[in-house]
């Protein structure tokens, strides 16, 4: 494969990725997190394609030169451009979800042990089940 052949092959895998994290990117910004899960295998090929194409032209030595330098450049920017805003999409997600579950288990915990009151209002203490012994002859 030419070296040429290489870096146009790395600028389709980079590309699909820049795509992929494009896609990814609108539906963490919707908060359409179901959507942006199932866009992870996607994102994963993509990034796994792209990968294996940056492996393959530096082991060969390839550089993009002319046009392909250029396109190599503007690629490398939207790239870093979109996996910086995937980076804080996902952190923002994350701690939404993160709230989301707290919120949910701190309402779940007074439910399981509801309140009772002793005397002068105060807060009776929890029940706990007596201890008990058995003994058995036979």
């Amino acid at each position: 494969m030419s070296q040429v052949t290489m870096i146009q092959a790395l600028l389709h895998a980079g590309q699909r990725l820049a795509e992929a994290l494009r896609e990814e990117n609108e539906a963490l910004a919707r908060l359409d997190l179901s959507r942006a899960a199932g866009l992870a295998g996607a994102k994963l090929q993509a990034s796994d394609a792209f990968a294996a194409a940056y492996g393959a032209a530096t082991r060969t030595e390839s550089t993009a030169q002319g046009e392909l330098r250029a396109a190599a450049e503007q690629l490398a920017t939207r790239l870093r451009d979109l996996t910086d805003e995937n980076r804080r999409l996902l952190e923002h997600a994350i701690a939404l979800q993160s709230r989301v579950i707290e919120t949910i288990a701190g309402a779940a915990l007074p439910a399981s042990r509801p309140a009772t009151y002793a005397a002068m209002g105060q807060r009776a203490m929890p029940w706990q089940t007596p201890s008990l012994a058995l003994a058995a002859r036979a």
